[in-house]
């Protein structure tokens, strides 16, 4: 047997490669494959590319070859493969190539802003302008979606039927997200981490109150130990029942639903046929689209909203005394009654009808607090302790909660929390697809 039929040992060997496919092709496109993905040299895979685009191009294994080469580890292997893609204007290619760039791509519109990373980014660009035949971004837009049609076709049929008509719609189009700190912010609440900047969201369906224990109870009803809707990092087993299921003070059918963590919130979520919201999506929801500090608009009025004087029942007026009172509370009676039901309120709501989005519970967001990307957790089989330092396991709470002073009630402040941590000041609601 020849010393290059199996895995290849050495980038000497190629020349015999080369020799073999041009003997006999048929003969050695076995081998040629298998080095193309296999071979631990990384040169003699990006040769191994070449020599499937010079002589088996017409072979749909060579070029699926390449498609899979285009997310090689090695950057000029991947390069390699988009070049070769681009000069034979492979079409299916074109469904990785936009997932390098992300979809919708956006990279031909000129008022788009993106972060390249480098040489990876501009042949991909390059490479679907050329093979899509068009610059124009609303036509690449257009021919993308047509690309995508069948996996769309089969995200549609996996989603479930929104389980809420109570639940109010928010338009498409672009708003100004975030605000400039205040200097009457008294309580030295960091609010530097909220630059205004304009961001444009497709139109969606959102709760018009956050979710409350009777909707909470269908679900544990329905789901009955199934984990059919969990999050692929949850632990197995996972009892999605709230922590404080039977504390007088918090489980009334009326209140919002709290104590339970970021993993019980999305299995909520899925079950009802829709997600947990972006950070963008709820707070366009709060404050629509004139910049508004609250949902009610720029003052706070502590008569339309469950805040910590509210809770507390006495005046909180600096730093000093918030942590003064927030020490008084414990696990018996105090407070009494901080939480107010989840339709309190409603001369309060936001321009687009949903109800205390500032005060009475934090609300949680699929968005991770640092990346400002959606979370994407790898903590299964490992215990709080050991992931509470990463960046990775801290998602955004917006909205503040019976326990917050006014900065925190703002519609741009933003707070964050573990994503295991199940607190009786932390709730949610969930955003559909408009279909």
């Amino acid at each position: 047997m020849s010393g290059i039929e199996g895995r290849g040992q050495s980038a000497d060997d190629l020349p015999l490669l080369r020799e073999r496919v041009l003997r006999d092709a048929d003969e050695a496109l076995p081998t040629v494959l298998d080095w193309t993905e296999q071979h631990e040299h990384w040169p003699v895979r990006a040769a191994c590319l070449k020599l499937l685009s010079e002589h088996y191009i017409g072979d749909p294994r060579a070029v699926s070859a390449i498609k899979r080469a285009t997310h090689d580890p090695v950057d000029w292997v991947a390069f390699t493969a988009i070049q070769l893609a681009e000069q034979h204007r492979l079409l299916p290619v074109v469904q990785d190539l936009i997932r390098i760039t992300g979809w919708p791509s956006n990279f031909t519109n000129p008022n788009a802003q993106g972060k390249p990373v480098g040489c990876g980014a501009a042949f991909t660009k390059r490479a679907l302008r050329n093979i899509l035949g068009s610059s124009d971004h609303r036509e690449l837009r257009n021919i993308e979606d047509a690309v995508f049609a069948g996996h769309r076709r089969l995200l549609d049929s996996m989603w479930r039927p929104r389980i809420n008509d109570d639940a109010v719609r928010v338009p498409a189009g672009p708003f100004r997200m975030g605000g400039l700190p205040r200097p009457d912010n008294v309580f030295k609440m960091d609010e530097s981490d909220s630059v205004l900047h304009e961001i444009d969201l497709p139109e969606f369906y959102i709760d018009r109150l956050a979710v409350t224990n009777t909707r909470y109870a269908e679900f544990l009803d329905d789901v009955s130990g199934s984990a059919e809707f969990d999050h692929p990092d949850q632990d197995p087993g996972k009892d999605h029942t709230p922590a404080h299921w039977h504390d007088r003070r918090f489980n009334r059918p009326d209140l919002p639903v709290v104590g339970i963590d970021w993993y019980d919130a999305w299995a909520f979520a899925r079950w009802a046929g829709g997600a947990l919201p972006s950070e963008s999506q709820w707070e366009k929801t709060a404050r629509g689209t004139d910049e508004r500090v609250y949902p009610w608009g720029n003052d706070f009025l502590p008569d339309q909203c469950n805040y910590v004087e509210r809770a507390f029942g006495r005046t909180v007026s600096d730093a000093r005394e918030l942590e003064e009172t927030l020490v008084t509370a414990n696990t018996e009676s105090i407070p009494q009654e901080p939480l107010l039901s989840a339709d309190s309120f409603p001369e309060g709501a936001s321009p687009y009808g949903a109800v205390q989005m500032s005060g009475n519970i934090w609300e949680l967001t699929r968005t991770n607090f640092f990346t400002r990307e959606d979370m994407d957790p790898f903590f299964r089989g490992r215990r709080p302790f050991e992931f509470m330092h990463r960046k990775d396991a801290f998602h955004v709470l917006r909205g503040g909660a019976w326990s917050s002073p006014p900065p925190c009630l703002a519609t741009f402040y933003r707070g964050k929390d573990l994503i295991t941590d199940r607190h009786n000041e932390v709730g949610f609601r969930c955003v559909y697809p408009v279909r």
